[in-house]
C-alpha cells in the first residue's frame, strides 16, 4: 500500500507540473495588497547562486499569486541569504533534470517537457531569473559576470529518479544502483564547468535529498544509491556535500516514518513546508559553518 500512496503523490507532481493542470491552478490577476511590509534587508556582502530543481525553487500552498508569482516561492536559498547577507541568485528549474541542466531538450520531469512531451513549467509560469537556454548557460553567465559570487549550492539528481521511477527501471535495487551511476558523472560535469567554463573557485555544496517515507522500499527522491552518487560526485569535483537525509530521518521515524506526518512535506506532495526548507539551509550551514 506504501507503493502505490507513493506513486499516486508522485503523479499528482506531475500533473502539476504539466501547463495543462497549471493553468487550472492558476490564480487571478488581482494582487493580494494586504501583505505587511518587510523589514529593511541587510545590505549584502557577496552573491550567492542556487542551482537545481523545484526543492530549492521553492514551494507554497494556496498563494493568491500562485504560480505566476515566482517571488511566492521561497526555499533554503533564501534563508541561507539572509543568514550570511548574500544577494540570491535563484536560477532553478522545477522538474529540472542532470541531463536538462545543459541541454533543454533533454527529458526531465516538468522544467522544459515531462519525459519528452512538452510543454513545461518555464512554458507557463516566470522562473525567479528569466534567462533563455540552458540552466548551465545562465549558471555560467552569472559566474562569469559576477566577480563577488561567494557561495555556490546545486541540488538536482531527484527528477532523474522519478523519471527513473516512471519507466519502471527503479523498481529494483540494480535499477536504483543503474540511477546513481548515471546521475554521478551527470553531477561531475556540471561542477567541472561552473570551475573552469565558469571560473568559479569559491564553496560550491552539493546536496543531497531526503525520502517520503522511510518504510517504503523505494524510498524516492532520497534513495541511498542517489545520494551516494551525490556525495561521491562532489567528493570528486573538490564540492562539499549536505546530508540532507541525516536530517530528516530521525524526524520522520519519530513521527512514524514519513516526512509528511513530521510536518516537512507538503501532504500529499515531495516539496518541503517552511520547516522542511528550514532543515535543508540548516543541513548546508553546518558544511559552511560560521558565517
Amino acid at each position: 500500500m506504501r507503493r502505490s500512496r507513493g506513486r499516486r503523490a508522485r503523479a499528482s507532481l506531475l500533473a502539476v507540473l504539466t501547463a495543462g493542470t497549471l493553468a487550472a491552478c492558476a490564480a487571478d490577476d488581482s494582487a493580494d495588497d494586504s501583505a505587511e511590509d518587510a523589514a529593511p534587508a541587510a545590505e549584502a556582502r557577496g552573491t550567492y547562486l542556487a542551482l537545481g530543481d523545484s526543492i530549492p525553487f521553492g514551494f507554497v500552498d494556496d498563494h493568491p499569486g500562485g504560480y505566476a508569482d515566482p517571488d511566492a516561492f521561497v526555499g533554503y536559498p533564501e534563508l541561507i541569504g539572509e543568514a550570511r547577507g548574500l544577494e540570491v541568485v535563484n536560477t532553478t528549474c522545477p522538474g529540472e533534470s542532470t541531463a536538462s541542466f545543459g541541454d533543454v531538450t533533454a527529458d526531465n520531469y516538468g522544467c522544459t517537457n515531462v519525459a519528452g512531451q512538452e510543454p513545461g513549467f518555464r512554458d507557463a509560469y516566470p522562473l525567479h531569473v528569466d534567462y533563455d537556454g540552458s540552466q548551465l548557460d545562465e549558471a555560467l553567465r552569472v559566474l562569469r559576470g559576477t566577480e563577488d559570487v561567494e557561495l555556490v549550492t546545486l541540488q538536482i539528481g531527484a527528477n532523474d529518479a522519478f523519471l527513473c521511477d516512471r519507466s519502471g527501471a527503479c523498481d529494483t535495487p540494480e535499477g536504483r544502483e543503474a540511477l546513481g551511476r548515471q546521475v554521478e558523472p551527470g553531477v561531475a560535469a556540471i561542477l567541472a564547468a561552473l570551475r573552469t567554463e565558469g571560473g568559479y573557485d569559491g564553496p560550491i555544496v552539493v546536496l543531497g535529498y531526503y525520502s517520503l517515507d522511510y518504510g517504503d522500499p523505494v524510498p524516492l527522491p532520497g534513495s541511498e544509491p542517489l545520494n551516494r552518487a551525490l556525495a561521491a560526485a562532489a567528493e570528486a569535483s573538490g564540492a562539499a556535500f549536505a546530508d540532507v537525509d541525516a536530517l530528516f530521518r530521525p524526524l520522520a521515524e519519530a513521527a512514524g516514518g514519513t516526512a509528511e506526518r513530521a510536518g516537512l512535506v507538503h501532504p500529499d506532495d515531495v516539496h518541503p513546508t517552511p520547516e522542511g526548507q528550514r532543515l535543508l539551509a540548516d543541513a548546508v550551514e553546518q558544511v559552511l559553518g560560521p558565517a
